[in-house]
């Protein structure tokens, strides 16, 4: 799969088969995200890889949409320093983010991230230390329901190029 094929074809998935991922499968996804660019080169994250399904069970109770993470096969969560301290942070995260998930797709891997609201409930799950802070998570599994993964493109799932971009000046 070449990378424009895969950013016009990923698809968010929601709900995983109850089969886990292979350890090279999930090396590639976290080496991904390592490999993505950062703004000075900061690397301004960590990644907790999350399999164990009562932990991944807690987690999913941190954000009013995350429950998807209950049933992941992985779930990494991006940690960041201070997201208020720069804006760059949180754009690195980003960029991670999609590295990974682009990666999962390649593989076969479905994946949606999963945005978390209950700051101190999750630092008590995953016991990361005070200087750090998480706001994402992303939920990786293979998909319950396999045709998303060859699905074609809605038609108009997406804004025209012309209704998004201004040339030269708006």
């Amino acid at each position: 799969m070449n990378v424009s094929d895969a950013i016009r074809l990923k698809r968010a998935v929601r709900k995983f088969k109850d089969t886990p991922l292979p350890d090279d499968v999930v090396h590639a996804i976290l080496n991904a995200g390592r490999r993505s660019q950062s703004s000075k080169n900061t690397q301004a994250w960590k990644f907790i890889a999350i399999r164990d399904k009562e932990i991944l069970k807690e987690l999913s109770t941190c954000g009013e949409w995350a429950g998807h993470l209950a049933g992941a096969a992985l779930a990494v969560a991006i940690l960041t320093p201070d997201p208020t301290e720069k804006f760059q942070i949180m754009f690195d995260a980003g960029q991670a983010a999609a590295f990974m998930q682009l990666a999962a797709w390649e593989l076969g891997v479905g994946s949606v991230p999963a945005s978390l609201y209950e700051f101190e409930k999750s630092r008590a799950i995953l016991g990361f230390p005070p200087e750090w802070h998480l706001r994402i998570a992303l939920s990786f599994g293979y998909a319950l329901e396999e045709e998303l993964l060859s699905a074609p493109p809605k038609k108009g799932g997406r804004a025209a190029l012309d209704e998004v971009v201004h040339w030269d000046k708006w």
